[in-house]
C-alpha cells in the first residue's frame, strides 16, 4: 500500500504539473504577448516612433526650456513696446470750420495730435482771404496748457474719443 500511495502522489503531482502547463500555454502566454504588444504600442506613441519614452520626455523638457526663454523675451519686448506706445501719437482729432464770416470756405482747422495719456499738441490754422496763420499749443492730460478756442477744445475731445 505504501507503494500505491507513492504512485498516487506522483500521479497527482504530474497531473497538477500538466494542468499548470496547459493553463500557462492557454492563458498566461497569450496575456504576456498581448501585454508586450500594448507596451510596445504605448512606447511608440509616447516616443513618436523612434527611441524610448524617456528620450521623448527628455526632448519635451528641452523644448519647454526653450519656450520659457522665448516667452520671457517676448514679455520684455512687449514691455518695451507698451512703454513706447504711451508716448507715441495714437489719438487724433480734426475739426474744420470757418474762422471769419467773409471766408466761408471751411479752410480753417484745428488738429489735435495726442498720445494715450492725452499729452501732445493742438495745431490750428486760421484761413482768411488775405493770409493764413498757424498756431501750435501744448496739451497735457487732454487739457490745453494755454487758452484754447472752442474748435481746439473740440479737436482735443475728438482725439480723446478716437
Amino acid at each position: 500500500m505504501p507503494q500505491e500511495t507513492i504512485y498516487a502522489a506522483v500521479a497527482a503531482f504530474v497531473g497538477a504539473l500538466i494542468a499548470l502547463l496547459i493553463y500557462h500555454l492557454a492563458v498566461v502566454r497569450p496575456t504576456q504577448a498581448w501585454m508586450s504588444r500594448m507596451l510596445g504600442l504605448h512606447d511608440g506613441l509616447i516616443a513618436g516612433g523612434e527611441g524610448g519614452a524617456a528620450d521623448r520626455f527628455g526632448s519635451l523638457e528641452e523644448a519647454h526650456a526653450g519656450t520659457d526663454a522665448s516667452i520671457k523675451e517676448l514679455g520684455d519686448r512687449l514691455g518695451a513696446l507698451e512703454t513706447l506706445a504711451r508716448t507715441d501719437v495714437s489719438r487724433a482729432g480734426f475739426v474744420r470750420y470757418d474762422a471769419f464770416t467773409d471766408a466761408e470756405s471751411g479752410l480753417s482747422y484745428a488738429l489735435a495730435l495726442l498720445n494715450r495719456e492725452g499729452d501732445g499738441v493742438v495745431l490750428t490754422s486760421i484761413y482768411s482771404r488775405t493770409d493764413t496763420r498757424t498756431f501750435g499749443k501744448p496739451v497735457a492730460s487732454f487739457k490745453p496748457t494755454v487758452h484754447a478756442s472752442s474748435e481746439e477744445l473740440e479737436a482735443i475731445d475728438r482725439a480723446r474719443t478716437s
